[in-house]
């Protein structure tokens, strides 16, 4: 299916998404997900995960604010998604400032997400290359990030979206690139990772590479739209989530390269 044909396919179906973001990103990650069509789930209970999980079109780890109950609950989460074939996608928030954070970004990593979606300097570090990132902050360009990109692409065989200025997706064969948003993205708390639960949502409706093409696709255009109608980045929030529910495929698709 074309990227941006799954708009559509995400409104119709509705699909339940698992969620587990971290505490900053819960409000803004579910509001997105709606805003975009489909239904999002804060379910982090290990004891929950071997009956929610299967329910669900998709599945969302982030590992923003990981702690050990929810590292556990995090790859028994994807552990039962590989066993349903749930597609789910993996965002390794920060993962190279410590080392319990870098080990576990690596065993999710081992555990074959769908779709792998970073910042350039997070995207670096999960390679095993030297990056520039300070906390969730990236230091580095998303095209000194590609190569990383496609080499845990081929490896992982997954999905890689690196985000940025300019987001580039790779499945280590096919590429692609989208331009658009606003500068006062980064100024929104936890949008990247709310970015991440959407890819979720639209992993349940598409193969992956599309699903993350039209997940990037869609934060861009909403950007765009929303930096038109807002005066800083309390205003662009809330225009953001409007500019999410108001875009169409056609929107979607003059923003691929």
């Amino acid at each position: 299916m074309v990227a941006h044909a799954l708009l559509t396919a995400l409104r119709d179906e509705k699909p339940l998404v698992h969620c587990m973001t971290n505490y900053v990103a819960m409000n803004i990650a579910a509001n997105v997900v709606l805003a975009a069509g489909a239904s999002p789930a804060m379910v982090h209970a290990a004891e929950e995960v071997a009956e929610f999980t299967p329910l669900c079109g998709g599945l969302s780890i982030n590992i923003g604010t990981i702690s050990a109950p929810w590292f556990a609950s995090m790859t028994e989460a994807a552990a039962v998604a590989n066993t349903h074939d749930i597609p789910w996608v993996l965002d390794p928030v920060a993962h190279f400032i410590s080392a319990y954070r870098r080990g576990a970004a690596q065993k999710l990593l081992a555990q074959r997400p769908a779709i792998v979606r970073g910042n350039a300097s997070e995207i670096l570090a999960l390679a095993g290359e030297a990056g520039a990132g300070k906390g969730v902050d990236s230091g580095d360009s998303v095209t000194a990030a590609q190569g990383a990109a496609r080499a845990l692409a081929t490896q992982f065989d997954t999905v890689v979206a690196v985000t940025g200025p300019v987001d580039y997706l790779t499945d280590g064969k096919r590429e692609a690139e989208v331009s658009g948003g606003s500068v006062l993205m980064p100024q929104v708390t936890a949008l990247g990772c709310s970015q991440t639960a959407l890819m979720g949502a639209y992993a349940a409706t598409g193969p992956a590479f599309d699903a993350a093409l039209a997940a990037l696709a869609h934060f861009k255009v909403a950007g765009t739209a929303a930096a038109t109608r807002a005066h800083g980045p309390g205003s662009f929030q809330m225009h953001f989530l409007d500019a999410l529910a108001a875009a169409q495929p056609d929107d979607l698709a003059g923003v691929i390269g």
